[in-house]
């Protein structure tokens, strides 16, 4: 029997997709499960599978063309089976850009810059900036000169290096200390498809769950000491534990203890998870993306930070692709912004998880141990939860086992 392959949802907010790559040609044989070609997402390149047996009959959609989720892009069946006639698939690439206004995409008026007194017409590239080299703008910012006063000699009136050297300030600069006036680029920046997704996904979640937040503070002074050991241990074989693998461990192990938290909310019931698929905030410079460790409560700690790694490498492009699952079937969420120093911080739950843990920087701080002010070591942990699936209490004794967790280490490698 003849099956359709279809562009599938790679989340919540795919509506469309692009084929970047056949990882199958036509006449070989799937199995379910195989990874049969890689989606381009708004957020990232992730490889699909498949989800019936047989030869790859047909591809109807070439690499390259981007189409919406639910287009047929292929067909798998037995040798003998019968193709089925389609029209062609509609490229959604070929579709004007529609902005959120639903009008076509128009460019947007350059904004003119007033005439500077006594100096040629300054060069300016689409978009009202200045042309000039990137070691005439470092120049010039290290002698505090406004860029836009120069002239430039370079082709099409390009400000060089030299311009920038041989550049005489006037009366007016001299007299002011040598302070040029701060001007601010007020043009307007179009949204990237990814952030575009990310504003619809954020903005379904915190007008479809209702959130709230509870933060505790954990004395992470067992744990650092107990990293530091175990890493020592780890040096001979290449491994090394980070604190935020440390969290997750940690994470997991309060989700076995109140498997509640490991569900989503669906109208009269809660769809309960077989498995933990801990999701893992990951900041790539288009925007964020929290794909998933799948089955980490079947990990040890040494095993979700090799995980952890290979998902990190992955999303950055760095040996291999992210996968279906990693990408839709995240079971809870965390988020971890310590490495830029916060303190505590709030995360928006990823539709349809139940919540997302969020935790801050490990920093020392003064503690009362025995009787005793002394220096420890602490994190701030916050759950913003779905107050559908439980209220305040259940996530405080949740984040209760996770603070029993980390403050106790060894749990974390039982």
């Amino acid at each position: 029997m003849i099956s359709e392959v279809t562009m599938p949802s790679m989340g919540a907010d795919m509506t469309e997709g692009t084929i970047a790559k056949w990882l199958k040609a036509e006449g070989d044989s799937i199995s379910r499960g195989d990874k049969i070609a890689e989606i381009e997402t708004d957020k990232t390149v992730v490889e699909m599978e498949a989800y019936a047996e047989g030869l790859l009959r047909k591809i109807v959609v070439p690499e390259g063309t981007l189409v919406q989720v639910g287009t047929i892009i292929a067909f798998i069946g037995d040798p003998g089976d019968d193709i089925p006639d389609i029209p062609e698939a509609d490229p959604a690439a070929e579709a004007p850009k529609v902005e959120a206004t639903g009008a076509a995409s128009t460019p947007a008026p350059v904004q003119q810059a007033a005439p500077t007194p006594a100096l040629a017409p300054v060069a300016v590239a689409p978009g009202g900036r200045v042309k000039a080299s990137p070691i005439a703008r470092k120049l010039a910012e290290e002698k505090g000169f406004d860029i836009s006063s120069i002239t430039g000699t370079g082709p099409g009136g390009r400000i060089t290096k030299t311009d920038v050297e041989n550049f005489t300030p006037s009366p007016a600069f001299a007299a002011s200390g040598g302070r040029a006036p701060v001007i601010m680029d007020g043009s307007d920046t179009p949204l990237s498809s990814m952030r575009q997704a990310i504003a619809r996904v954020t903005v379904k979640s915190k007008t479809e769950s209702p959130h709230y937040y509870v933060t505790h503070e954990v004395n992470m002074g067992p744990a650092m000491t107990f990293r530091a050991q175990l890493n020592e241990a780890l040096v001979d074989d290449g491994e090394r534990v980070s604190v935020n693998d440390m969290v997750l461990r940690a994470v997991t192990i309060a989700l076995l203890k109140h498997p509640k938290w490991n569900s989503s909310f669906d109208g009269d019931k809660l769809i309960g998870h077989s498995e933990i698929n801990l999701g893992v905030a990951i900041a790539l410079e288009e925007g964020l993306i929290v794909p998933a460790v799948v089955g980490i409560h079947n990990m040890s700690l040494i095993e979700i930070s090799r995980a952890v790694r290979d998902l990190g490498n992955r999303a950055r492009g760095e040996g291999g692709s992210l996968t279906q699952a990693e990408m839709t079937s995240g079971t809870f969420g965390t988020s971890n912004l310590g490495m830029f120093g916060t303190d505590t911080f709030a995360a928006i739950i990823v539709p349809p998880n139940a919540g997302i843990i969020a935790v801050g920087a490990v920093k020392e701080k003064p503690i009362v141990k025995d009787g005793q002010i002394v220096i420890g070591k602490t994190m701030q942990a916050t759950i913003s939860a779905d107050h559908r699936v439980g209220d305040g209490a259940e996530a405080a004794i949740l984040m209760g086992e996770f603070q029993k967790a980390l403050e106790n280490p060894a749990r974390l490698m039982l």
